[in-house]
């Protein structure tokens, strides 16, 4: 359980050295090309992933806290069941490191810094960070896990 703890504070560190070296480095709306289809830009999100309830009056950034808050508990009793299954362990922690990044950002700063952006053409993907990333791959797995099921030495445990 301490292992996929520790990973999970270790996502939640590089999340938060990111934002702050994007934050100290960018001003608000800046942005840097680095490639053709990709740039650095600082900007804040108030809602959740693509903006979901951004304009919503500042109610949704304690709903989301109290969303992330509850998440974690059930992420953290998850993992204390399944410590000693490595996939599932792995994938709930990246979700958990990523929640608690955003929960922090929402709590500390009323938003979230996003700062990776990619981008072509006409077509935009909205910007995301570290916390958003760990999230997705960590959901993705959890799907994946899911659809592959069980070996079945364990299925008869």
């Amino acid at each position: 359980m301490r292992k996929w703890l520790g990973f999970a504070f270790a996502i939640i560190i590089a999340d938060h050295l990111t934002k702050f070296w994007v934050s100290s480095m960018l001003d608000y709306q800046e942005a840097i090309p680095v490639l053709p289809f990709f740039s650095l830009v600082r900007v804040h999100n108030t809602g959740a992933a693509f903006s979901f309830l951004a304009d919503a009056g500042g109610w949704q950034r304690w709903f989301f806290i109290g969303v992330g808050v509850i998440a974690t508990v059930i992420i953290v009793r998850l993992l204390k069941q399944h410590a000693n299954e490595p996939r599932l362990a792995f994938s709930l922690a990246l979700v958990l490191g990523g929640a608690l990044g955003n929960v922090i950002d929402r709590v500390v700063l009323g938003h979230v810094v996003d700062f990776l952006y990619f981008h072509y053409r006409s077509f935009a993907w909205p910007a995301f960070n570290v916390a958003d990333s760990a999230i997705t791959v960590g959901a993705a797995l959890l799907i994946w896990d899911s659809l592959r099921g069980k070996p079945a030495a364990q299925k008869t445990s």
